[in-house]
């Protein structure tokens, strides 16, 4: 599904606690059909923004003030709306219980919220972190497709399982996996060896080994690392500490219950903290040398969408207004707020101005793009990753001595339009479905952006004063993996193929 109109019908869907039933959900096929045939009708019309006539700023005209973004629907003009509606942050809406209403919001508080609401973001209620039950045996598989028909199958069970627990089938349920659980436990144990070589020849006997984990899921990665120090270096293990940082109370428990499930993994118990908290609420100072792992984190984390003057190259900031039916609407203003303003100075200096834009960098190329019929006034979106420039700030400022350790995936299939632009999907009767843009019901889709490693290497060096190195997922599970552990017998290696297109940097 490639409109908003589907993504709209996705919002009616499950607007109303009655409309989650199985009864109304079972009607979104025929809805999706309908989506596609009203999509036919205005596949001719151009993608573009419009210019609103109030609202004027001081020291622009009237008619330049604020410009509110049409998609294919042609939207109604809410500038009315926009100029009466109070703005509001993601910070404000953690305590409220329902979704927003008649609002608005920087697009960065609006995916800020959509994900991470104690009471109705995606990964506080709606997530589901798949595991496979007992490792893969890859020796005694045949080849990738083989491995591909069991992970199928698997996934087969473990919701059968859980439909059968809850006593229900659910349709919506958002069940996903991470490489950790699929390479259980040789992608940890890979971690594990270059945390291990790297404490050893750097800091060990003099510090502690300190390891805080960002978005840890079900814990299994901690368990991979500490159960791999255990055996290879007690010495070490006596002085390691592992602490986990947390913002989802659900997932902060299933951790906790991790820990305790078996003999082994209760041995750890009192090396590891779960600290149930934002990192960005992080207020304590840690000057002793850490490693710092966020792995996955950084495609999660909420982005700004900016558009740019096709004429002077000037970003506008995008602002999210929510009407009074939890219907959404695009404005763009010429004011950026503080957090974009200081990202795109950050980024223009660390990178020389080397980086990418959403339009053509030849004035004469803009020129004639805006003399096409129905031309956009304004470029494609651009996102940007604020709140990854606030998180390396809460590095620099409480982690001094912090060595990161991340990765992630530096380009995503399915992305909705634009430059750096996300993949915003769900499931349904368990299956993927995307849709083309961020704007959806609050909670019910994951919104995770690809990182370009280049830029946020440079930005990284630039904030926190520290050297990288930035190495493909391949290149690095071949210097920290035992390879010969995930190898099928036809010699296809699903540990050093399935995430081609995630990076890995480091602290150096």
């Amino acid at each position: 599904m490639d409109s908003p109109i589907v993504a709209q019908l996705f919002r009616q869907l499950f607007r109303h606690p009655a409309c989650q039933s199985r009864r109304n959900l079972a009607t979104l096929s025929s809805c999706i059909q309908h989506g596609r045939r009203a999509q036919l009708q205005h596949q001719q019309r151009r993608h573009m923004a419009s210019r609103h006539t109030r609202g004027a700023k001081q020291g622009l005209p009237e008619k330049e003030s604020h410009w509110q973004q049409r998609t294919e629907m042609f939207a109604l003009d809410m500038t009315d709306e926009y100029k009466s509606y109070p703005t509001v942050t993601a910070d404000e809406l953690r305590s409220r219980r329902e979704r927003p209403r008649k609002v608005k919001m920087l697009m960065r508080d609006f995916i800020e919220d959509s994900l991470y609401n104690p009471h109705y973001g995606y990964f506080s209620k709606q997530v589901v972190i798949f595991s496979p039950g007992e490792p893969f045996d890859f020796n005694s598989i045949r080849d990738e497709p083989a491995f591909h028909h069991e992970l199928g199958r698997r996934y087969t069970e473990f919701e059968d399982e859980l439909d059968a627990k809850e006593g229900k089938v659910d349709d919506t349920r958002q069940l996903w996996h991470t490489p950790t659980e699929l390479f259980r436990p040789y992608y940890g144990e890979a971690v594990a060896r270059y945390l291990l070589s790297n404490y050893v020849m750097t800091t060990y006997p003099y510090h502690d080994l300190i390891i805080y984990e960002m978005g840890a899921g079900r814990g299994t990665l901690m368990l991979n690392i500490l159960d791999y120090i255990r055996d290879i270096e007690p010495a070490v293990y006596d002085r390691t500490k592992y602490k986990i940082i947390e913002i989802s109370p659900s997932l902060a428990a299933l951790q906790n219950s991790q820990l305790v499930a078996t003999a082994a993994s209760r041995g750890h118990a009192d090396k590891v903290e779960i600290i149930n908290k934002s990192i960005f609420d992080w207020d304590a100072r840690v000057p002793s040398p850490c490693f710092f792992l966020a792995m996955e984190v950084f495609d999660n984390f909420a982005h700004d969408v900016l558009r740019y003057d096709l004429a002077t190259e000037e970003p506008l900031q995008g602002t999210v207004l929510i009407d009074g039916q939890g219907d959404f609407y695009e404005f763009y203003e010429r004011s950026l707020d503080p957090v974009a303003a200081r990202y795109l100075r950050v980024r223009h200096a660390a990178t020389g101005g080397a980086y990418r834009v959403p339009y053509p960098t030849n004035r004469a190329a803009r020129w004639l793009k805006r003399q096409l019929p129905l031309a956009p006034n304004l470029s494609d979106a651009e996102y940007v990753p604020t709140r990854l420039l606030q998180f390396f700030d809460v590095l620099e400022k409480h982690f001094p001595a912090h060595r990161l350790v991340t990765s992630d995936f530096h380009t995503l299939p399915d992305a909705v339009r634009g430059l750096n632009s996300p993949v915003v999907q769900t499931r349904f009767r368990r299956r993927t479905v995307p849709v083309s843009t961020p704007l959806v019901h609050q909670g019910y889709f994951d919104i995770l952006f690809p990182t370009d490693f280049g830029t946020t290497e440079a930005v990284y060096r630039a904030v926190t004063g520290k050297l990288t190195r930035v190495v493909s997922h391949e290149s690095f599970m071949r210097n920290w993996a035992y390879v010969e552990d995930t190898r099928t017998r036809s010699g296809e290696n699903p540990l050093l193929s399935w995430y081609r297109n995630a990076s890995v940097m480091v602290t150096v």
